[in-house]
């Protein structure tokens, strides 16, 4: 196992680790933060509490559960945190535009690009992910960008695997109704 590897002091094994895991954890975080900035600074802590922590993992879980699990609490520390803060950092990307608030100039149209259907749609459908309740969306991320399984799942957040089964399908629901329009019409 590469974890234990590192703790003997073989510094490539968890090179290899930070290689394997830095698209999906990434991503995971990113999608967590809606801040590129803000999921680097927590995929950097995350690294840190696994250095912290190396030697509290005991392979009872994954060690991707055990990771994933890390990122989560990360990631919900920092959204406490951002709860107090009131308003939006100027540094922080406006939705849509991917420009920091405080660098915004007005819009003189929509262009081409943000025109075309696709664009439009992936916005539809990530917004409408967004707006999903926190133990949804969470539930939805985990498993269908991060591929885990319900067990796992349910591993990382705490929660009974029929919790975590019931939480998809009302995610599920949700995003069929609040996306039903986009469904293209059937031909009789």
């Amino acid at each position: 196992m590469l974890l234990a590897a590192y703790r003997e002091g073989d510094a490539a094994a968890f090179e290899t680790l930070l290689q394997r895991y830095r698209g999906p954890i990434f991503n995971f975080l990113l999608r967590s933060a809606r801040d590129r900035g803000r999921a680097e600074e927590l995929y950097q802590d995350l690294w840190m509490k696994v250095i912290e922590r190396c030697d509290e993992f005991r392979g009872d879980a994954k060690f991707s559960t055990w990771l994933y699990t890390i990122a989560r609490n990360l990631s919900i520390d920092h959204q406490r945190k951002m709860k107090f803060r009131g308003h939006a950092s100027l540094d922080a990307p406006e939705p849509g535009s991917g420009q920091p608030i405080g660098q915004r100039v007005p819009n003189p149209g929509p262009t081409t690009e943000q025109l075309a259907i696709g664009g439009l749609v992936k916005e539809r459908i990530a917004s409408a992910v967004q707006g999903l309740p926190a133990e949804q969306r969470e539930v939805f991320l985990l498993r269908q960008l991060q591929g885990l399984a319900f067990r796992e799942i349910s591993e990382v957040v705490g929660v009974p695997a029929n919790t975590v089964k019931s939480r998809m399908r009302y995610a599920l629901e949700r995003l069929q109704h609040v996306l039903g329009d986009l469904e293209e019409p059937h031909e009789l």
